[in-house]
């Protein structure tokens, strides 16, 4: 099973970028579907973005995130990033990452999760 590790939180104001990593370890992390989750404070976790393993890197989205964000993969670095620009407020919570085996770029079926790491836009 594949451990993951997630870096590159932080305050930003409104309208600023950060890139999140999450880099794996143990087994061969370029066979996993990818995915990044958030959870704001009082508020259930919700998904993201995906990226799968297999040929040409299919993603899915999160519908208020399309256009801002990047879900990315680098299998040479065993790590998976999420470059987030024009970053809003409602942006705020503790991103997780996860991974599955299934090819399928979804919101469901992770059984693998990180510890998180807190992302906190200012208005």
């Amino acid at each position: 099973q594949v451990q993951l590790v997630e870096s590159g939180g932080g305050l930003v104001q409104a309208g600023g970028s950060l890139r999140l990593s999450c880099a794996a370890s143990g087994r061969s992390f370029s066979g996993y579907t990818m995915g990044w989750f958030r959870q704001a404070p009082g508020k259930e976790r919700e998904f993201v973005a995906a990226i799968s393993w297999t040929v040409g890197d299919p993603t899915y989205y999160l519908d208020s995130v399309k256009g801002r964000f990047t879900i990315s993969r680098d299998n040479a670095k065993n790590t998976v990033y999420l470059q987030m620009n024009s970053l809003k407020p409602e942006d705020t919570g503790v991103y997780y990452c996860a991974a599955k085996t299934p090819r399928w770029a979804t919101a469901t079926g992770y059984n693998t999760w990180g510890q998180g790491t807190q992302v906190t836009v200012s208005s």
